[in-house]
């Protein structure tokens, strides 16, 4: 099977775990991205991480999925800095943010960002959510939709951010099981640039350093530890169940889904029948589910603008990084 041949990915379900990468222990590294960091408080004892590219233009915020932190765009986020100022934000409970319970996760993520907001004073900025996220845009746009010029979901549009009854479940996507790359190995673990390239093996595009940091601890030595307490999923399983939907999303918004979506390199690669097999079967029903909450988007908001991109990786602005940057460039200059 050729290296760009495409089925349907169990990557999707990696928004609620996290990936890690790269050397030296955490005392000796930095972070090379081209960013400042600064911290907002938007809750008692929650500060928010928040990173600023720098850049001219629009104000453009960027949202992390389920696990990850803004550090995921590291790589990415520079690449919008000749058009946009760019800014990523950590949400409570991951990487450097501080956490506390909420009973209302929706609505208590969504003021999150708009605290952040009136602390950087944007200027109706474009939020960009990948993944989970989609929470945070559609939380946004229904609460405070004057405040934001626009909205992007990169794979993000799922039945916790639009759910009219007629598309396809989250929890029916996450019930899904599909075949799973072998563990890293004791030579994986050796260093985070051991890792880091495991995960270009199975996923043929690589994460930030600083990311993977985020999700795993370092050993003296410069290997890579155990997974790092994360307090921020427990605010996952009742985003996905939805105790709260939104059946709108009244801003101008644009909305990527990967569909079929790429189960990586070790998938694609692999010649073992048993996979192939299980790959396949995973990948008809999640492209069938996929596609109704496709049509359940188009058909439910009618205004927004909805792009397919067959074959990319859950983390399409990773795996299709230059289709990515292209569409949001045509969307920005869509706006007023």
């Amino acid at each position: 099977m050729s290296r760009r041949s495409c089925l349907a990915g169990s990557v999707l379900l990696a928004f609620l775990a996290a990936v890690p990468l790269h050397s030296q222990s955490l005392a000796v590294w930095r972070d090379p991205s081209p960013h400042t960091t600064r911290f907002v408080t938007v809750d008692k004892d929650v500060r928010l991480e928040v990173l600023d590219w720098g850049g001219s233009g629009r104000p453009i915020v960027l949202l992390a999925g389920g696990g990850n932190t803004a550090h995921v765009f590291d790589d990415f986020a520079p690449k919008l800095t000749d058009h946009y100022h760019v800014y990523g934000i950590t949400r409570r409970g991951f990487g450097a943010s501080g956490y506390s319970a909420t009973d209302h996760p929706a609505d208590r993520l969504g003021d999150d960002v708009i605290d952040v907001i009136d602390a950087l004073n944007l200027d109706r900025p474009i939020l960009v959510g990948h993944s989970i996220a989609g929470v945070e845009l559609s939380s946004v746009a229904n609460s405070h939709p004057h405040r934001v010029a626009g909205l992007v979901y990169l794979d993000a549009a799922y039945s916790y951010a639009f759910d009219d009854g007629n598309g396809g479940s989250i929890m029916e996507i996450q019930k899904l099981q599909g075949p799973q790359p072998p563990p890293p190995s004791k030579r994986d673990l050796s260093s985070f640039s051991a890792l880091q390239k495991y995960y270009e093996r199975v996923n043929g595009f690589r994460f930030p350093e600083a990311e993977l940091r985020a999700q795993r601890e370092s050993t003296s030595d410069g290997g890579v530890g155990k997974q790092r307490d994360l307090p921020g999923t427990a605010l996952f399983m009742p985003l996905m169940t939805g105790t709260k939907k939104y059946t709108a999303i009244p801003a101008p918004a644009l909305v990527i889904f990967a569909n079929p979506h790429s189960q990586g390199m070790w998938v694609d690669e692999n010649t073992d029948p048993s996979v192939q097999t299980a790959a396949k079967t995973y990948s008809t029903a999640l492209e069938a589910l996929t596609e109704r909450q496709e049509e359940s988007v188009k058909n439910g908001v009618p205004t927004v603008h909805v792009i397919t991109l067959p074959c990319a990786n859950h983390y399409v602005f990773l795996s299709n990084e230059a289709e990515v940057l292209k569409d949001i460039g045509a969307f920005r200059a869509s706006l007023r």
